[in-house]
């Protein structure tokens, strides 16, 4: 017993270094990673200058012409101007000239206005011309609904009112949609300890969406400071185009954003001014102060798939795991998913699985790990897109280690650039069996999530997306090598074994199979005895069997388990078959042997014996 001890001992010591040394690799406070993270930052700061202008990089210039809005659009045109800016400097715009987006069809179509609301027609929510703000664009982007470019949508003034005052087309056909693969949010912290951020990347992505308090009291000589001790809340959505560290302002110490506004180029500097670093909201509000819109493209899906209506509306704190459950309306093949983060630096891990049964997701199709550095909106590419035929259910899973999860609700808006009242409700709507979490060991149905506000209930769904294009479905090809040999078993004693199977055919191709032969000794139950949607990128799937071997001892049995392709009754594959049960004597042999007729005949006995179907 003392020798047993020494060696448990000796065990647990191993195992509290391994735990030390792990904790000491892993600890946030190690000089190593400090340092690390110092470093980058020292060097992205000796990169940036004192001064920058997206006018004049070089010589080119990354900033579209400056609009004049009509109502309270200020918000769309901030957004718009980020996502021009970012289009500007990828060449990813199509049109011959600079890009010149519709923000009046963002104005009417975002889904949070009395003219419409998908999840709730009925005419209430925000005043249309008046109020919105980058939650709500980001919202109609991740969509698929916009941005728009149409030619239709602008004039030759400064204001493009053609859309303003009626309602354009939803969707059509000659609208050239562009679509930000990623959203970002960043403050500039009370000490500006994060303005280095906000400016390397307004260098690498573009103008960068903002807002102020814009009040006379605030502003002297086309430069702006809010005081941090004033309770005003923002007002005005524009748009950062550059910085002057040392341009003096009503601040204490110098140092201001160079912003683009939206009231037409006979304002200001030439539609232009100047909002001190140290303004209470530019750059500092958490929903508004700094808003990138990055990677900017045509939009290359044909469909979006979502429950979020309206985006990220609130965060469930204190889980990490949570899935979307959807069907596929067409056949489409799965290119990409996107989510939301709730703060910086959160590790993901999302996962597509085939199959929900019984309070487990089953059969991974996929996986991908990766880090997101910044609070937002991601797309995560799928590198072997997966190919789902009409009516075929999947299911998104999704990782996150800090942060908890975004999620949409039926919510009240905070901030409203331009609305003329405040408190005003946005309902949204959901579903059973859309989104699940995760509770301890057990999957959750979201809609019947417990919330304090009665008004959440039955209204949420997580922001998980999935983005699909066309795909045509290809041949299923079944194989099955294995063989199953059971040898000296007792006789009327349940054994367990398996088989392999798999989907050879064409890439994305399902395989719809079901085991329909076997043999009529013995009682076999098979786990599972049929399935769908078993990809060649999915590998060999295993079929569990429990058998009730026969009662007659020393014996040799032999026989066939037949599987075939459902869709393809000449495809099927045989296994052999070969049990050899032992010389051992059964004592009560008349009794056994009922038992093992009526488990053939009444498969709930067998149920009782421990089998699972």
């Amino acid at each position: 017993m003392w020798g047993q001890l020494m060696i448990k001992n000796r065990f647990f010591i191993k195992l509290l270094m391994a735990i030390v040394v792990l904790c000491f690799l892993m600890a946030p406070a190690s000089g190593k990673k400090v340092l690390l993270k110092d470093t980058q930052k020292l060097e992205t700061t000796s990169q940036i200058p004192p001064s920058f202008d997206l006018r004049d990089v070089d010589g080119a210039n990354y900033v579209t012409s400056v609009k004049s809005q009509s109502g309270g659009t200020c918000w769309a045109h901030g957004t718009m101007s980020a996502m021009e800016g970012n289009l500007m400097m990828t060449g990813n715009f199509q049109g011959p000239e600079e890009p010149n987006l519709a923000e009046y069809h963002l104005d009417w179509w975002n889904g949070f206005n009395q003219h419409n609301n998908d999840d709730n027609p009925l005419g209430t929510g925000l005043e249309v011309h008046y109020g919105g703000d980058y939650l709500v664009s980001s919202a109609y982007f991740t969509r698929g609904e916009g941005a728009v470019y149409s030619s239709a949508a602008n004039d030759d003034s400064e204001a493009d009112t053609p859309w303003y005052e009626n309602p354009p087309t939803r969707f059509d056909p000659s609208y050239e949609i562009y679509y930000p693969r990623d959203i970002e949010w960043y403050v500039a912290g009370p000490n500006l300890e994060n303005i280095d951020i906000i400016k390397e990347k307004i260098m690498t992505e573009g103008v960068v969406g903002t807002c102020m308090c814009y009040s006379s009291s605030f502003i002297d000589n086309y430069i702006h400071y809010q005081p941090p001790s004033s309770d005003a809340d923002p007002n005005h959505a524009v748009a950062i185009v550059g910085w002057d560290d040392n341009k003096v302002t009503q601040a204490p110490l110098p140092g201001a954003w160079l912003v683009k506004n939206s009231w037409g180029s006979g304002w200001g500097e030439d539609g232009y001014f100047w909002i001190s670093y140290y303004d209470k909201h530019c750059g500092q509000h958490p929903e508004m102060g700094a808003v990138s819109f990055q990677d900017v493209e045509p939009l290359q899906y044909k469909d979006i798939y979502y429950y979020d209506y309206h985006g990220w509306r609130d965060t469930l704190k204190g889980v990490q795991e949570v899935f979307n459950a959807f069907v596929a309306e067409d056949d489409e093949q799965l290119d990409a998913v996107s989510f939301y983060t709730a703060t910086n630096d959160v590790l993901y891990e999302v996962k597509i699985y085939d199959n929900f049964i019984d309070g487990e997701l089953k059969n991974e199709l996929y996986s991908k790990t990766g880090t997101i550095e910044y609070t937002g909106y991601h797309t995560i590419d799928i590198d072997t897109p997966i190919g789902f035929a009409t009516g075929d259910d999947f299911y998104i899973y999704l990782y996150l280690l800090n942060g908890g999860h975004p999620f949409d609700r039926t919510s009240e808006i905070e901030v409203l650039l331009g609305a003329t009242t405040t408190g005003i409700t946005v309902k949204s709507k959901a579903k059973p069996s859309e989104s699940y979490y995760k509770s301890g060991s057990e999957w959750k149905d979201f809609y019947y999530y417990p919330f304090d506000d009665l008004s959440y209930r039955g209204s949420a769904n997580f922001c998980i997306k999935a983005l699909t294009n066309a795909w045509s479905p290809t041949e299923s090809d079944l194989y099955c090598d294995d063989s199953i040999t059971l040898s000296d078993v007792k006789p009327l004693s349940i054994v367990e074994t398996s088989f392999s199977i798999e989907n050879i055919g064409k890439p994305f191709s399902n395989l719809k199979w079901e085991v329909i032969e076997w043999p009529d000794w013995g009682t076999w139950i098979f786990k599972p005895k049929s399935g769908d949607n078993l990809k060649p990128e999915s590998g060999a799937f295993t079929i569990d069997v429990k058998l009730l071997t026969p009662c007659k001892k020393d014996s040799q049995y032999s026989g066939e388990i037949k599987i075939v392709n459902r869709e393809n009754p000449n495809d099927y594959e045989i296994i052999n078959i070969a049990v050899t049960t032992s010389k051992t004597r059964i004592a009560s042999g008349l009794f056994d042997n009922l038992v093992e007729r009526l488990s053939q005949n009444f498969p709930i006995i067998a149920q009782i014996l421990n089998f699972q179907s």
